[in-house]
């Protein structure tokens, strides 16, 4: 089972949105600096080529800057909609024994009746559980070193497999 972290807590989301405001706000500023300076060089009549066309430059300049930020933004927006869209997997329910100090419990000691889907648990009307519940993944992990299952153990490859042919 993929596990997708939340917007809330994704690093690039929110390096995308960081960078966009900045690219915003920078491009804003060479853009409105640079009209400033046409407007202040061209009221002015010793004026000359070169000083017109710089500001010209540092306004295009700007503006591309503005525009890329102004992209970034879009895509940050459209990055929060696909991701609000998306569906929520059911997620295992499963009621913790507090008393028992192993990290797992023998499959023998879990009844099938301990674990229900998310979903379930929210829409029965049932009286609230004795235990505390906690949100676990349906993956299951095992070490290196753990024995194999005993299925595993009695085909030990000394059997003719025809499918290994």
């Amino acid at each position: 089972m993929q596990t997708r972290p939340r917007l809330v807590t994704s690093v690039p989301f929110w390096v995308l949105v960081a960078g966009s405001l900045a690219a915003v706000i920078g491009g804003l500023v060479i853009v409105l600096r640079g009209i400033d300076a046409m407007q202040a060089v061209l009221n002015d009549p010793n004026a000359t080529v070169v000083t017109v066309y710089v500001a010209q430059s540092w306004v295009t300049v700007g503006a591309a800057v503005l525009g890329a930020g102004a992209l970034g933004i879009v895509a940050t927006l459209a990055v929060a909609a696909v991701v609000t869209t998306r569906p929520q997997p059911d997620v295992s329910v499963e009621a913790i024994d507090w008393t028992n100090d192993e990290e797992t419990a023998p499959e023998s000691a879990v009844s099938p009746a301990t674990f229900t889907t998310a979903a379930a648990a929210t829409t029965a009307p049932a009286a609230a559980p004795a235990t505390p519940v906690a949100l676990e993944d349906a993956d299951v992990e095992t070490t290196s070193d753990t024995p194999a299952p005993p299925q595993a153990a009695a085909n030990d490859g000394t059997e003719d497999d025809a499918t290994r042919r």
